[in-house]
Formats: structure tokens, C-alpha cells, sequence
């Protein structure tokens, strides 16, 4: 096991959310550690959208050219490996990684994101992030007007379709099992003309993620182009728990207005503390948790 010298920060996730951070406490003169392994959950994803100025652009494109210029702040370092384990001491905090290696820290920002839990439908993973999506907003515009689908039940069906209905007018709701709507919902649907089936799905037929058709355990098949799905999803790693930070009911990590935790050091930003995935949202809570840990470095100091 390696032992190294203390930051003042470790960033435990380099893409937007960790980047984001690390720029704000760069420019601070704060010493800080960034630990990432290089898969964020968006890597499949051929184009990123919503974001002013990176329009467009892969989520390569948008991560390199941010690491770059993370990169010119003298007071950042990186390194390339998995975080394991996170521990809460007496002055501060102490990461582990993979490879053995041990650093410390007097504060902590979480910038994880989460790990979604594909369903046992072949070829849905294939096409996650490319025709299966899961935000309107990053990806809806792409998929206009096209024949799609929606995979997904309940409240959550109900809000997605609400959405999608304004991008086209050619929008079906899979169950993938008995519907569990209410009268009122079912009317809404009927109104706007979204149909809803619930026969189970068994897989998609896609050429290099881009969907073809939709097969059914019943044998049947129907063409669509794109699907919204609602899939579940967990944290990326156990350290927020680890260090005793609280979920709230839908998973998250629990933060306030500053993106602090509720364990006083440890701050949390991106995907794995919001529902918002998006890159703008995860560049502007990485921000405010550089800002506030800052803040809290200079109000021990001075």
C-alpha cells in the first residue's frame, strides 16, 4: 500500500461535475486530488446536447477540453485509477483506490455520478444513450417527429409523456407488464392520442445501438426509432455511505443548497445527487461545491 501527501481536496470523479470543481478550487490555489478511472455513464452517448457553447459535441470532446484546461492550474493534480473505500478520521478524510494506493484529505467532494441497472431485455444496453434515452431535453430534439416509444409505467410514464408529446405525435407507452395508471392518466393518454400496450418486451433489434424494432415475448415485433426509458439505477460506488452520507428515497446523495452532504467536510455534486443528468446541470453543482468547499477552507484559516 502506497501512502502520499495530504490535499487539501480530493475530487473522487473527473468528468463534468468533478472538472467543474476542481476548476473552481484551482483558481483558489487549493491543493486538490482528483481520482478518476476514465467511464463516465455517458460514454455511449454519440452527442451531447443542452449545453450552451458545447452544443453538439461529443462527451469526449466536452470532457478533454475541460481536463485540459483544469489541467493548467498548478494546484490540481489527477491520477487514473478506481476509488475503493472512504474512511472519516479525526482531522479529515482517507480515500483508497484499486490499485492500493491511500490519500488524505481535509475535505471531500463526491462527484461519482451513478450507474444505471439495465433490464433483462437484449440489445437494451447496446443502444443506451444512442436510441434509448432517458432525458427529453438532451435528446428529445434528435428524435423529433419520429415513431417512438416509451418504456416505462405509472407516475413516471405519465411525466415522460407529457414531454415527448410535444416532439411527436407519434408516441406508444410500453408497459413491459400490467399498466399501472390511474382513470385520470388513461384519459390523458386517449386524448392525446398515446397508445399503451402491455405486452413484455424481450428485445431490440438495432443496428450499432440505433433501434429498428421492438420485439415482444409474444413473438411480435413493432418499428420504432427511438424509446424513452425509466430504469432504475444505483450509486457508483458505496464511499457516500461508507462516510455516512444519507440517500434520499429516490437514491441520491442528500444535499443542501451548496451541494454539502450531510456529513460536515463531504460535499456531493452531479448525477449522483440530483435527478437533473445533464451536463450543464453537473458543471453548475460542480461550481458551487468548489465554491462552498473553498469557503469552508477559508473560514478555518481566517
Amino acid at each position: 500500500m502506497t501512502r502520499t501527501e495530504d490535499f487539501e481536496v480530493i475530487i473522487v470523479g473527473g468528468s463534468y461535475a468533478g472538472l467543474s470543481a476542481a476548476m473552481a478550487l484551482g483558481r483558489s490555489l487549493r491543493k486538490v486530488l482528483i481520482i478518476d478511472a476514465g467511464k463516465p455513464c455517458n460514454r455511449q452517448t454519440p452527442h451531447s446536447h443542452n449545453f450552451l457553447t458545447q452544443d453538439g459535441k461529443t462527451p469526449k470532446e466536452i470532457s478533454t477540453i475541460a481536463k485540459q484546461q483544469v489541467a493548467r492550474y498548478s494546484t490540481v493534480s489527477f491520477i487514473n485509477d478506481f476509488a475503493v473505500s472512504g474512511k472519516k478520521h479525526p482531522t479529515g478524510f482517507e480515500i483508497e483506490t484499486q490499485s492500493g494506493q491511500v490519500f488524505t484529505a481535509q475535505k471531500i467532494i463526491l462527484a461519482t455520478g451513478v450507474q444505471d441497472l439495465m433490464p433483462d431485455i437484449q440489445g437494451f444496453a447496446a443502444c443506451w444513450g444512442i436510441s434509448v434515452i432517458h432525458c427529453p431535453y438532451c435528446h428529445g430534439y434528435e428524435h423529433k417527429a419520429e415513431k417512438t416509444a416509451l418504456i416505462a409505467n405509472g407516475e413516471r410514464a405519465l411525466h415522460l409523456a407529457s414531454l415527448v408529446n410535444n416532439l411527436t405525435d407519434d408516441l406508444t407507452i410500453l408497459t413491459n407488464g400490467p399498466m399501472d395508471f390511474e382513470a385520470a392518466a388513461l384519459k390523458k393518454f386517449q386524448a392525446h392520442h398515446i397508445d399503451v400496450k402491455e405486452k413484455e418486451i424481450a428485445a431490440i433489434e438495432h443496428a450499432d445501438g440505433h433501434m429498428k424494432k421492438i420485439v415482444f415475448k409474444d413473438g411480435s415485433k413493432e418499428t420504432f426509432l427511438a424509446a424513452y426509458a425509466a430504469i432504475p439505477f444505483e450509486q457508483t460506488v458505496s464511499i457516500p455511505m461508507a462516510l455516512g452520507c444519507e440517500l434520499t428515497a429516490q437514491g441520491h446523495i442528500q444535499v443542501d443548497a451548496f451541494q454539502q452532504t450531510t456529513v460536515e467536510g463531504v460535499f456531493a455534486c452531479g448525477d449522483n445527487a440530483s435527478p437533473m443528468r445533464a451536463v450543464a446541470h453537473a458543471v453548475a453543482t460542480g461550481n458551487m461545491a468548489g465554491a462552498m468547499v473553498n469557503k469552508t477552507l477559508t473560514e478555518a484559516h481566517f
